[in-house]
């Protein structure tokens, strides 16, 4: 795309919407970076990095609102962060990095459409071992992607109905932090790139992420907008998958 600074207001709206529902926003980074043409080598540390404040910032609103869940969250995260740490050091060859990414794409699309009014009024306890697997099996591709991983496990949470939705958010946004830190730590062994827009990327995704988890924890979601992003996803998947047509 020949406008580049299209993406500062671009990402402004996806650490918006994502940190309303507990997510980092790590998708929605690599979504734009792949359409606006940045590096693999450059996506995801970049991703990673937007995702530690965007994330940790959804979480303290879901904190103060008492929806987090510890039980569930700690055998999760202590699968996840040696799995997402391994995940992280491994390299990528970078047509095989974008058509992978460009199938995990579609999960946060099918996040948005079907999984915004999932409602659970009554959750499980699952066992520690299930917990276990998932976590570790996230915790990996969450590495490898660049992801934080919490777009998966949303979902999977809300299926299997372990959480309500805004459990799901608050358990999500701390899975995603110490994913994100875990993966990039595991990269800095392999050396990494960033980009010099960093520091004002960092800037423009912590007032999205601020805002929407406000908005998200406190008072609402905005369903049109998210229906938007899903299109958005879906068309930098396709990019991922045939750069020569857009």
């Amino acid at each position: 795309m020949d406008n580049e600074y299209l993406i500062y207001p671009l990402l402004l709206l996806v650490a918006f919407l994502y940190s309303s529902v507990g997510h980092g926003g790590a998708s929605g980074y690599l979504a734009l970076m792949a359409l606006f043409g940045v590096q693999a080598a450059v996506m995801k540390p970049t991703a990673l990095l937007l995702n530690l404040f965007v994330s940790l910032t959804s979480f303290t609103f879901y904190f103060k609102g008492n929806y987090f869940n510890k039980r569930l969250f700690i055998p999760l995260a202590l699968a996840s962060i040696p799995l997402a740490f391994i995940g992280g050091s491994i390299t990528i060859h970078a047509d095989i990095y974008k058509k992978l990414l460009g199938v995990f794409l579609l999960i946060p699309v099918a996040r948005f459409l079907f999984f915004k009014d999932v409602q659970v009024d009554e959750t499980k306890q699952p066992s520690t071992f299930w917990l276990i697997i998932i976590g570790a099996s996230i915790g990996l591709l969450s590495g490898m992607l660049g992801i934080g991983g919490g777009v998966i496990l949303s979902p999977v949470l809300l299926l299997l109905r372990w959480t309500n939705q805004k459990q799901a958010a608050a358990i999500s946004a701390l899975f995603i932090f110490v994913n994100s830190l875990a993966g990039l730590l595991g990269q800095l062994t392999k050396g990494i790139t960033f980009s010099p827009q960093m520091v004002s990327y960092v800037g423009i995704a912590f007032v999205g992420g601020l805002l929407g988890s406000y908005y998200g924890a406190v008072k609402f979601q905005n369903n049109t907008i998210k229906y938007l992003l899903a299109v958005v996803l879906a068309v930098a998947s396709f990019k991922l998958f045939l750069p020569n047509l857009l």
